[in-house]
């Protein structure tokens, strides 16, 4: 079976879409969904499934709103391209120590893309790019690191202009993710 990492868009923030984890994880499990762990309060969820990204991701989306009401894009990776996902960071280790040293908040995060985002598309959010927003595309993530708050970055605010459904997640969680990840491969 493949570990999967379901990322869900819009819930449990700013008080809208609320649901909670263990609600979650019985809508999960009801749908034949194997070995299901939540992490944090923020729709990440694990689990194992021999069935393909599309299939799980409609799925998924169609049970949440069936039981709950609220129309969510879900976002998968499995745990293999978590780690790649982890692996492939365009910045360097010394720029995010260096960046996170002048910030008080997070400054690495990942927007994570159902497909690749068309070259045109990319062209649109790449005039928001700027010294203290910096971004790198690989494949279907964008790498981001902001000098100050995501909440005031016109970059993060702007990737909608990429036409594609994102989630973001800051480092932090999807390192954790990826470690939650590993153990459930033994």
């Amino acid at each position: 079976m493949t570990v999967y990492i379901a990322l869900l868009k819009g819930i449990n923030v700013g008080g809208k879409n609320i649901i909670k984890m263990a609600d979650l994880k019985r809508v999960f499990e009801s749908i034949g969904l194997c070995e299901v762990k939540t992490y944090i309060q923020s729709g990440n969820i694990l689990f194992k499934s021999n069935d393909v990204e599309e299939s799980l991701c409609n799925k998924i989306e169609h049970e949440i709103e069936a039981v709950f009401g609220i129309p969510v894009k879900v976002i998968l990776r499995t745990s293999t391209e978590l780690e790649q996902i982890i692996f492939n960071c365009p910045f360097s280790k010394d720029e995010v120590i260096e960046v996170e040293a002048l910030s008080e908040v997070e400054t690495l995060y990942v927007a994570l893309l159902t497909h690749n985002p068309l070259k045109e598309k990319i062209e649109c959010i790449d005039v928001y790019r700027s010294g203290s927003d910096k971004y790198q595309i690989i494949g279907r993530e964008v790498y981001l690191l902001f000098h100050h708050s995501i909440r005031n970055s016109k970059l993060a605010n702007n990737l909608y202009k990429l036409n594609v459904p994102t989630t973001v997640r800051n480092w932090k969680t999807l390192s954790k993710l990826n470690e939650l990840a590993k153990t459930m491969e033994i």
